[in-house]
């Protein structure tokens, strides 16, 4: 059947016609062969190249129109025509002038129904030889230009590139694969991918993956985004994500497969969920902090004047002791409650300074005290933990220059996980806290010691790291040691993990510098605080919408000589100075009804003269307002609860530097 009878078989009607009409367009000589290599149509442009006829062609063999060298040629294609693969090439042909020059040739399997029937060829002519080197030259530099590309896209890869044949034998290996797994592109190249980076327990699935795909099976990976496990030279394992492109099929198949390092990303996801649980727990802080304020100002009105009573009536009861010996049991009993209330006062401070937040502020701090006040406030937990705290605190440690609520955090923290660590350990379970000075080096090292199991060898280079903690959740965060080592540096000093000793625990070492220090003149300030008031009577102030707390101050105020008047308010404050001045102002921050910044800032217009005499008197240290009001004014401030001396102290500042 030639091609118009196929035509009109397929395409009723003007269809054979009209497939005629399309052969003939095409651009170039076209013609239809049959599996023998016969000629069964050819358009116009063919039989102008050659200057024959239809009929001189039809049915004809290549051997017959072409001659017998492009004849050659086709029975060459032939097979692999017949095995539906395209194929090109070029040859001299001759026209009908007898002139030789170069064409194209394209050669097409015509298989409509899987089957070979015939072959479509489509040559195009070239101007020749020359042109023809000319092209073929261009086409090896472009060649050559795309192979370089190819190659420094590959090298300049992030991420691993391995290229592998249908037998699953390395072909490529670019250099951040031989970065990431550790084998040189010379070691990996010719040696299977599984033998490299597959685990062992998944090459079986590996190598049945592959034979399935070289058979024309699905496939599970190609073409897909997938998570799982590489092993390295070293036989270590890491986590990468794999995507697979297969080039071809059958034997002479390729794979790329793109590999990425998933470590870096999942290190900087560790990072972000420890930052986001690090502010989380600095929310919580933070809202700690607005309660403690309110909690603080609701405490230490009541405790100061628990304090202040209990003192004057030790006092007064001592005063009376010689003429009845039951006022020397009241002194006792009031010495008690003074005792007491103090040692809560000094916990809320604690917790106060703890939470403020505030700029670094160094000033003279005496190691002793310090390790007292951390020891005070820990002493429930670690006397029902059954933990026995010795200390060797030598009584001539020289003072340091530092801020004291940061240093009382960092012991603070590493007496806590002292304790941590104690509590799974049998008893007996002992915290060890030793100071000495190395004058010679100008340093004071103070050791925190447990008798626990101590640092693992295996962590013992990270516990410094931020977010890095062994504890159980909600135990702790790992911020606490990065933190205190932070601080402790801040302060020119250094935080160190001691090398493991047999029989201890855990050893860390503090050490920082020793300066110089302003050492007050005891003498002198005995002596001042000896020194008799001017009989003279002084006018107090007292502004303050607690009145059991104005009360106690106008009364110690009173024992120090002065005449005292209260109000309830900053408007009422207003009114009393503005009918007579005053001395000293003794006012508080928070109040309904004028608080104490508004009444500060009217003083400072209407009488400036008075505004230097006046001091705070509060218990929202944390409040934000507060401090910032504290900060501009630089007015003397007095925190609840207080005592007797501390109002005598701040009365002597604000009259003497006025000149009275």
């Amino acid at each position: 059947m030639n091609i118009q009878q196929k035509a009109t078989t397929q395409a009723p009607g003007d269809g054979g016609a009209l497939l005629r009409a399309l052969f003939d367009a095409i651009p170039g000589r076209a013609a239809f062969l049959d599996a023998e290599l016969r000629y069964r149509y050819v358009n116009n442009e063919f039989l102008m190249a050659l200057g024959t006829t239809r009929e001189g062609v039809i049915g004809k063999s290549v051997d017959d129109v072409l001659g017998a060298e492009a004849a050659e040629l086709y029975r060459a294609a032939l097979p692999n025509l017949l095995a539906n693969e395209p194929q090109r090439f070029r040859r001299q042909a001759q026209d009908r002038d007898g002139a030789r020059h170069w064409i194209e040739e394209d050669l097409k399997p015509f298989a409509p129904a899987g089957a070979v029937q015939g072959v479509v060829c489509v040559a195009h002519p070239l101007a020749g030889v020359e042109e023809c080197e000319s092209v073929r030259t261009e086409w090896l530099e472009s060649h050559k230009t795309r192979e370089a590309i190819h190659a420094a896209v590959v090298d300049s890869a992030l991420d691993c590139i391995v290229v592998i044949d249908a037998q699953g034998r390395v072909v490529e290996f670019n250099p951040a694969a031989s970065a990431t797994f550790g084998y040189s592109r010379e070691q990996a190249i010719g040696r299977t991918v599984a033998e490299l980076i597959v685990p062992i327990e998944l090459r079986d699935r590996h190598n049945i993956g592959l034979e399935r795909f070289r058979s024309g099976g699905p496939t599970s990976v190609i073409g897909r985004r997938v998570e799982l496990e590489a092993m390295r030279a070293d036989g270590s394992r890491i986590p990468i994500e794999l995507a697979i492109t297969a080039v071809g099929s059958g034997p002479s198949a390729l794979f790329t497969a793109h590999l990425r390092d998933l470590r870096p990303a999942r290190e900087a996801q560790a990072q972000i969920e420890g930052q986001r649980e690090a502010l989380y727990q600095s929310e919580k802080l933070a809202a700690l902090g607005s309660l403690l304020a309110g909690v603080a100002h609701e405490l230490n009105n009541p405790l100061s004047i628990v304090i202040g009573q209990a003192l004057m009536l030790r006092e007064a009861a001592q005063s009376h002791a010689e003429l009845d010996i039951q006022f020397e049991e009241f002194a006792e009993r009031g010495a008690k409650i003074e005792t007491a209330a103090n040692r809560c006062a000094r916990i809320v401070k604690i917790f106060l300074a703890m939470a403020r937040q505030r700029e670094a502020q160094r000033g003279r701090v005496e190691i002793p005290e310090l390790v007292e006040r951390v020891l005070e406030l820990l002493s429930y937990g670690l006397r029902t933990a059954g933990i026995d705290v010795t200390t060797d605190l030598p009584a001539n440690l020289p003072p340091l220059l530092a801020d004291s609520d940061q240093l009382h955090q960092v012991l603070l923290n590493l007496v806590v996980n002292a304790k941590q660590a104690l509590e799974t350990q049998p008893a007996p379970r002992r915290i060890s806290i030793v100071a000495r000075a190395d004058h010679a080096a100008q340093k004071l090292d103070i050791r925190i010691s447990d008798n626990g199991s101590g640092v693992p060898d295996a962590i013992r280079s990270r516990i410094f790291d931020p977010f890095f903690t062994t504890k159980p959740q909600g135990v702790g965060t790992g911020i606490g040691l990065a933190v205190s080592r932070g601080l402790i540096e801040a302060h020119g000093g250094s935080l160190t993990l001691e090398p493991p000793q047999t029989d201890a625990g855990a050893v860390f070492v503090i050490r920082l510098p020793i300066e110089a220090v302003q050492i007050e003149n005891a003498a002198d300030a005995q002596t001042a605080a000896a020194a008799p008031h001017e009989a003279v009577k002084r006018r107090a102030l007292i502004v303050d919408d607690e009145v059991e707390i104005a009360n106690l101050l106008a009364e110690i105020l009173r024992r120090l000589g002065f005449d005292c008047e209260l109000a309830t308010s900053g408007d009422h404050a207003k009114q009393a100075v503005a009918a007579r001045p005053a001395d000293l102002i003794l006012c508080d921050i928070r109040m309904p009804n004028g608080d104490g910044p508004a009444f500060y800032d009217w003083l400072s217009v209407e009488h400036p003269q008075w505004a230097n005499r006046i001091a705070f008197i509060t218990g929202d240290v944390l409040g934000p307002g507060a401090d910032r009001f504290i900060a501009r004014s630089g007015c003397p401030v007095v925190e609840k609860p207080f005592t007797p001396e501390d109002i005598r102290l701040v009365a002597d500042l604000l009259c003497d530097d006025a000149g009275m």
